[in-house]
């Protein structure tokens, strides 16, 4: 017989018809085989006479009520087995068409869809859980994207929009190919590039944890590297970088990537803070942490903007204008990265106006930086 035909409710009662007639059967053989035996030797203890009319009648009547006794309580069973198999069947194939329903929906693209705990014990309401939380979870990818996907289009438009009309003005001889308008071409165009660069560091960075490749670093020569490399700009803003080194701070991680979060987050500082300001960028070891801290006395970010800035593409408008540069990814970059080591980074500012303090903080290995004398890459025990 191919139980695959059957419903869940079939299935249910017909196991449970199972289970009774086997319930049946066994307690009709034993009452049978074993019953009569025993109930003749307590009427031979009782005094009646072996084979007597007595002892047959007596014997027929234990027959009929063991025969009795077992059919009702076989109907009984039976009815409240039919009665249990609908109701536990109905609760069932309702929540299993909820869920069933709810998935037609998410896989049709409706991801506000959940379902309700059917209460039918822990095992259904966890499945319950995890639908929720996979359709919750697709939301949010399906935000981003569409989120994504319009930043992406507002980066690419401005430009491209400039570039074109400053194409037609020289087409119709309203600008001339001169000087001024080569360097705006060309400040467009180097937008571009560096949206495209930023767009694919971000992909990197988002995939940096299969990609990083630790060794014992010096991270306070990295933040001196990675100043000098941006003092230049900040002498142009006139703007003071201050670096901050403690005693302890060799390290187990990329240095490259390293030098990407330290860069990212000095040019954002430094594209936040006015001429005359100050930025500070200090790195020492807190007990098993490594802290990287970028301080600057700038625009500052207000209290409902701080939970958003390592998003992607994320613009307050005071902290993210558009003029200044920035193509809104940078601070995503280096949470990737900085997560991608086993850290966590985040953002701290008094207000508008009041500065912004940037602190990183990666895991340090428990086991003791090599000497000078033996610069081997070894992997640390704790990893």
């Amino acid at each position: 017989m191919n139980l695959t035909k059957f419903g869940m409710r079939r299935r249910l009662l017909l196991a449970q018809s199972l289970v009774l007639i086997a319930g049946g059967v066994t307690t009709w053989v034993v009452a049978s085989m074993v019953g009569p035996p025993l109930f003749r030797d307590h009427l031979h203890m009782a005094g009646v006479a072996h084979n007597s009319n007595e002892q047959y009648h007596a014997e027929q009547a234990y027959q009929h009520a063991t025969a009795i006794s077992i059919a009702v309580a076989i109907t009984v069973a039976a009815i409240t087995a039919l009665f249990a198999t609908v109701y536990l069947s109905r609760r069932l194939q309702h929540s299993i068409a909820e869920v069933s329903g709810a998935a037609s929906a998410v896989a049709e693209g409706h991801y506000e869809v959940r379902v309700a705990p059917p209460r039918l014990g822990h095992e259904f309401d966890e499945m319950a859980t995890a639908f929720n939380q996979m359709a919750e979870r697709l939301q949010s990818v399906e935000s981003t994207r569409r989120q994504l996907f319009g930043d992406l289009a507002h980066e690419i438009r401005t430009p491209v929009a400039v570039l074109e009309a400053y194409l037609e003005a020289v087409e119709d001889g309203v600008k001339t190919l001169d000087q001024p308008t080569i360097a705006m071409l060309r400040e467009q165009t180097g937008r571009l590039v560096r949206f495209s660069a930023d767009v694919a560091a971000l992909a990197q960075a988002e995939e940096a944890h299969a990609t990083i490749t630790p060794e014992w670093v010096d991270a306070g020569e990295i933040a001196r590297s990675v100043g000098a490399a941006m003092a230049d700009r900040y002498d142009t803003k006139k703007v003071a970088l201050n670096i901050q080194v403690g005693k302890e701070t060799r390290l187990w991680a990329d240095r490259q990537r390293l030098a990407q979060v330290s860069g990212n987050l000095l040019d954002n500082a430094l594209r936040h803070t006015p001429p005359g300001g100050h930025v500070t960028f200090s790195i020492d070891r807190i007990n098993d942490e490594m802290i990287f801290k970028v301080s600057d006395d700038g625009d500052g970010i207000a209290a409902q903007h701080l939970p958003h800035v390592f998003e992607r593409f994320y613009r307050a408008d005071f902290a993210r204008d558009r003029r200044r540069g920035g193509s809104g990814i940078g601070l995503a970059i280096a949470k990737a990265l900085t997560e991608a080591h086993g850290g966590h980074i985040s953002v701290a500012s008094r207000g508008p106006d009041q500065g912004t303090t940037f602190t990183v903080a990666l895991p340090v290995p428990a086991s003791t930086a090599p000497h000078n004398g033996d610069q081997r890459d070894r992997v640390p025990t704790s990893s």
